[in-house]
């Protein structure tokens, strides 16, 4: 992390999710874990107080320079517990609740932390909340030892993890993946604000690995086969006179091929997709079209062209001369183009939360939930613990049709789906 005195720059993706910020919308999202115990609120909160110093990248507050945001240490008191809402990863202020950018939640055996995403990247939330959760255990009598990603708290944090990582591999070539120019938009009707839809779908991971590995791919790209395989068929239902590509944003973490502890952004998108006006396709030519352009995309050497185009774009001289609110425009503006047009939606897998053996009896199961997009069309993001699957659909959409027919689909493949949701709709078994 670049440090002038007390100041901190924002890295290439917080300097994105900083200029995106309005009063109707924040890039937040939410990790959580069903504890097999109900949670004791002043325990979780000596907890909290406990890891934050450990995590000087998390106890930040933004502030707004001439020309970019910028991060200074958050000294005010907290943050601090509260119970939970009905209606998740609602926008952050960056003037209110003494500037902080995390949030902790509570609710019978939940525990919930939410960040704004200019902090840290899903990994790095991770290793903050797996911490978290081994400190509030620590605080109810359960041992357990700092290992197995769980970072010891009596030990300052090492420079690493507060490394810009995407300065330190940006190399000599900037590209970036040739984008579609318009993709199926999958937008829906908006609900009034502060409405937020939230419909969780909980499966086995044996069961689901086993159906990925029929077709002959990751449960990643599974996954993400299933979600465009839908979305293409209700493109087709809402008889649309020219068939469009339908093509996801997959957030890639960056850290297996160019190795970095920072705690901080560290991911790029790719795009998979496919166009349905080039013909009809079976579920499994999608899923191999997914498999192969997900292994073609991700090798290094592209990974690395898309880190320097970015880089190169935030130290650009001239866009760093052009006041903020000049500035903020422009890369709304860029944003809508390359990062929401080409797309129909997005879905991100952290994998597998992990955690030492000490503390696995005690969580039952994960949750993720990936905060609202720029326009009402939902974000799909799953993650699993154990033999759970969990796997989020959530936006600010009035309408069902994409987590309904997505798990519609789970189903008929022979997968047991159970949903849960925050809609005015009980709780039932697909």
């Amino acid at each position: 992390m670049q440090k002038k005195g007390r100041w901190y720059r924002l890295d290439n993706a917080g300097v994105l999710y900083s200029a995106l910020q309005r009063e109707e919308y924040s890039a937040i999202y939410r990790f959580s874990a069903v504890m097999a115990q109900p949670v004791v609120p002043a325990a979780l909160q000596n907890a909290i107080d406990a890891v934050m110093p450990r995590f000087p990248g998390f106890a930040m507050r933004i502030r707004r320079g001439f020309f970019w945001y910028y991060f200074e240490p958050n000294t005010a008191p907290g943050p601090f517990l509260k119970p939970d809402v009905s209606d998740p990863c609602q926008p952050v202020r960056f003037h209110e609740d003494d500037g902080w950018l995390v949030r902790f939640y509570y609710y019978r055996d939940r525990i919930s932390m939410e960040a704004f995403h200019a902090l840290a990247d899903g990994a790095g939330a991770l290793v903050f909340f797996r911490t978290l959760l081994a400190e509030y255990l620590r605080q109810t009598g359960t041992a357990v030892p700092a290992e197995g990603g769980v970072l010891p708290l009596e030990e300052p944090p090492c420079a690493e993890e507060l490394e810009d990582a995407y300065v330190r591999y940006a190399g000599p070539a900037a590209r970036r993946l040739p984008l579609v120019r318009r993709a199926y938009s999958n937008r829906g009707q908006a609900e009034p604000f502060y409405t937020f839809h939230v419909t969780m779908g909980f499966l086995p991971v044996d069961r689901l690995r086993e159906k990925a590995h029929s077709y002959q791919v990751s449960v990643t790209e599974y996954l993400a086969a299933a979600l465009l395989w839908v979305l293409a068929e209700k493109q087709r239902r809402e008889n649309y006179h020219r068939m469009r590509p339908v093509t996801l944003a997959v957030p890639v973490n960056l850290r297996p091929w160019f190795p970095s502890r920072t705690l901080r952004n560290f991911l790029v998108t790719v795009q998979p997709g496919f166009d349905p006006a080039l013909g009809d396709y079976t579920f499994a030519e999608v899923a191999r079209q997914v498999h192969h352009y997900m292994r073609l995309h991700t090798a290094p050497q592209e990974l690395r062209a898309q880190i320097t185009r970015n880089v190169r774009y935030q130290s650009n001289r001239a866009l760093q001369l052009i006041p903020r609110v000049l500035k903020n425009p422009i890369v709304a503006r860029n944003y809508r183009t390359r990062g929401v047009r080409p797309f129909s939606a997005t879905f991100t897998n952290p994998g597998a939360f992990t955690v030492p053996q000490a503390m696995a009896p005690h969580i039952r199961h994960m949750e993720v939930v990936l905060g609202q997009a720029t326009v009402p069309r939902p974000h799909v993001a799953s993650i699993s613990y154990g033999n759970v699957m969990e796997i989020t659909v959530a936006g600010t959409q009035a309408e069902t049709d994409t987590e309904r027919d997505f798990f519609r689909f789970l189903v008929r493949e022979g997968l047991p789906v159970r949903v849960e949701s925050n809609r005015s709709v009980p709780e039932r078994r697909m």
